[in-house]
């Protein structure tokens, strides 16, 4: 007799075409109704009635009621997590869907992904903090430095509040389109609610895209400047960063703006 996780029958939950396509609709972090995951599946409410009990009785979607409306979300940061993973395990063996979407380039440059950043500039953001020296990855590890910790704060981020969570501060994320690591945990959770409350970014209406608007600039030049390619590898001798695609290389160098003496160079945000 084997013993030990069943994998198979979560690969049977999150399998099914239309149970997919109802979970990647949740990545936004929003609750959605049973008749509005039945329209991202493209199924009749019955059957996403039954896929949706299948799904909640399997541990990956919670169900919360408001008046006559019922609203289902992930269960947790685990499985936006898990789903996040199998995005970029799914690109980079090239299951992809047959042929983009109007709204994949907006998908790329900036997402939600569950409750934090992603896409281009979720990885811009991360490699800034790592290079700064306010976040320290040892594989796939992450912690925020003291002078992190000091940079958050300036950034109106209540630490206290953070630490007083019983998930992670730091936690990497490996992003499905960038093929490289994103911030998650409680603090690019409260990175993301930063952003959208001081109006830096909006979240969109029709999808997981996150749009910047004209004050992002002050974020991108004064927060998270862009990394260059040359700090990128400076800061990986041990030729990590060769791996970094030629695609990103040309858009870090076609970012960039020239900088004045003694600043550092910016790029047009995400």
């Amino acid at each position: 007799m084997k013993e030990g996780p069943d994998i198979a029958q979560i690969g049977a939950l999150i399998g099914d075409p239309a149970r997919a396509n109802m979970l990647t609709a949740l990545m936004g972090g929003r609750a959605l109704t049973a008749t509005e995951l039945a329209g991202a599946a493209g199924i009749t409410l019955q059957t996403a009635s039954s896929h949706l009990s299948k799904l909640e009785a399997g541990g990956l979607l919670a169900q919360r009621k408001q008046g006559r409306h019922r609203y289902f979300a992930l269960m947790d940061d685990e499985v936006g997590l898990l789903l996040e993973g199998l995005m970029g395990f799914a690109a980079n063996r090239g299951f992809l869907r047959a042929r983009p979407g109007p709204k994949d380039p907006a998908l790329r440059k900036a997402r939600v992904c569950y409750n934090h950043l992603a896409g281009d500039f979720g990885v811009r953001m991360l490699d800034r903090m790592v290079l700064d020296g306010h976040v320290a990855i040892e594989g796939d590890d992450a912690a925020l430095t003291k002078s992190g910790e000091e940079r958050m704060r300036q950034l109106g981020i209540d630490m206290d509040a953070l630490h007083s969570q019983r998930r992670p501060v730091c936690r990497t994320c490996l992003d499905w389109s960038e093929r490289r690591s994103h911030m998650a945990g409680s603090l690019g959770e409260a990175l993301l609610s930063r952003f959208i409350d001081e109006g830096w970014a909006r979240r969109s209406g029709e999808s997981r895209a996150i749009h910047s608007r004209r004050p992002a600039s002050a974020l991108s030049a004064t927060c998270f400047p862009c990394p260059t390619v040359n700090e990128l590898s400076a800061a990986d001798p041990a030729g990590q960063a060769a791996q970094v695609t030629a695609s990103r290389r040309t858009l870090l160098r076609q970012t960039h703006q020239r900088p004045e003496a003694g600043a550092r160079p910016t790029c047009t945000p995400g």
